[in-house]
């Protein structure tokens, strides 16, 4: 089911701050709007007060209250207390003298106005009285014999209402005000909101495989060091993921091989031994069913069986060397073997064994060339190579000798002076039953596993192994063995 459409962050961010920015300026406008408003209201009563101190103090100064208040009303003439109305009423309620409409007043206790109720208790008073009436503030001041009562009145004129209003400045800042705020919250909320946006970036490309991301565009603060961890861990579990599979193909692969090569080897030895097999029942049954055999046909058959019968124990001797070079190569016992020794040994039973054929052998090694390396694989190997040479090349002489000494390596050279093999072979000798059909047919013998014996028991020890033909004609092989240190 399909995720409902969201906002993006820095919305969900943006609206609550500038929504609580707005409310904090309008609350304080507000507040300041009304300290504004009463300012004002205050100023115009206190004036209205000071006409009124300024009557009742003329009166106790014997001042004649006509000029007097003549004067009052035409020095505020043309100004905001223009329409303002002044009556002055002795204690019973009669009016003495008026500017402006008079206020009648009627002194008796249930019809005295509030404000004068509040002058007769407290010597002043004031009210204000809308409903009814075009009058906007209504102050009282009684002299303090008593005598005489000032009441003084301003009508709700638009003149009033503007002085009292809030000035165009301030809704000017009031708005102002908010477009700042707001410009400021957008900024701020999206700066603060960036991690989280190019985080979501990252996860949906993360989910379509293609995560790829410019870390330098994460800020450079806490939660952008903490944004640049995360894609950095992701990527290491994602790179992880990818070698852990990668792995596990090439394991897969080298399981199938492995697999392969065991089927291929089991076919090749069951072709390998129904060859001797074959011979040797073929012999054995010829000689039981001709009990009258002559001697000498009688005494051939048993020879090529028992030929067939070594070369069938050969094979399953060679069968069983290269399951342990390649099963259980670490296990080999490993020491400190003289190579001089191991070749010089070989050199001296060459006549009693054969291996060497027709052909001359020779070797060039130093006395203290000490390899590491196991004996017997190391005495079957260089065995294989004289045999090998002996019963293919086809050459006259055969020669070991060292050609280069590095730090770690020794390089040796084995080669003959024979007819070689064409270029296409020369890959595949190191293959198990491998033959060559020129020269190199099951005429000539072998199991066809001597060079690979020769290879898994150079690689089992450490080294490596190359063959090429030579300009000269014949083959060379180029091993290394890595030297014995204590």
């Amino acid at each position: 089911m399909a995720s409902k459409k969201q906002f993006n962050y820095q919305w969900r961010l943006f609206i609550p701050v500038v929504g609580m920015m707005w409310l904090t300026i309008g609350v304080l406008m507000i507040y300041q709007y009304r300290q504004q408003i009463n300012y004002r209201i205050s100023t115009i009563e206190s004036n209205i007060d000071f006409i009124n101190s300024r009557i009742i103090n003329a009166y106790e100064n014997e001042i004649d209250l006509i000029p007097f208040i003549n004067f009052l009303s035409s020095y505020f003439d043309n100004s905001l207390y223009d329409a303002m109305s002044i009556s002055v009423f002795d204690r019973t309620g009669k009016l003495i003298y008026s500017i402006g409409t008079p206020v009648i007043q009627d002194f008796s206790e249930t019809q005295q106005m509030a404000e004068f109720k509040n002058a007769e208790l407290f010597g002043s008073g004031r009210d204000k009285r809308s409903s009814g009436e075009n009058m906007f503030y209504f102050t009282v001041r009684k002299s303090d014999d008593g005598e005489i009562y000032v009441h003084t009145a301003i009508p709700y004129t638009m003149s009033i209402s503007d002085a009292i209003s809030a000035e165009s400045d301030f809704w000017v800042i009031l708005v102002s005000m908010a477009i700042v705020v707001t410009i400021i919250s957008f900024y701020s909320t999206r700066y603060l909101s960036r991690n989280v946006v190019l985080l979501s970036k990252f996860v949906s490309m993360a989910e379509k495989q293609s995560a790829t991301i410019d870390e330098s565009k994460f800020p450079h603060d806490e939660l952008g060091d903490i944004s640049r961890q995360i894609v950095k861990l992701y990527r290491e579990k994602d790179e992880a993921v990818l070698k852990s599979e990668k792995e596990h193909q090439i394991a897969l692969y080298a399981l199938e091989e492995k697999s392969k090569i065991k089927r291929q080897l089991t076919n090749n030895i069951n072709h390998e031994l129904k060859t001797p097999i074959g011979v040797i029942k073929g012999y054995i049954e010829t000689i039981i069913s001709s009990p009258d055999m002559d001697e000498s046909t009688r005494n051939h058959f048993l020879q090529r069986t028992q030929e067939n019968i070594e070369r069938l124990c050969t094979l399953l001797n060679d069968v069983s060397t290269m399951t342990r070079l390649e099963e259980a190569s670490s296990n080999i016992p490993v020491t400190d073997v003289n190579f001089h020794d191991l070749v010089y040994s070989i050199e001296s039973d060459l006549d009693a064994s054969g291996l060497n054929g027709n052909m001359k052998f020779s070797y060039d090694i130093p006395l203290n060339c000490v390899v590491k390396g196991n004996y017997n694989l190391l005495n079957g190997m260089v065995s294989n190579l004289i045999k090998n040479s002996a019963k293919h090349s086809r050459g006259t002489e055969i020669e070991l000798k060292l050609v280069i000494e590095s730090k770690k390596y020794y390089t040796f050279s084995f080669r003959d002076n024979g007819v070689g093999v064409e270029p296409q072979h020369l890959p595949h000798l190191f293959e198990r039953f491998y033959r060559i059909d020129a020269g190199r047919t099951r005429k000539a013998g072998g199991t066809g596993l001597g060079l690979p014996i020769v290879k898994n028991t150079v690689e089992a020890l450490g080294g490596t192994i190359s063959v090429h033909n030579r300009s000269t004609g014949g083959l060379e092989f180029l091993f290394t063995l890595e030297k014995w240190r204590q």
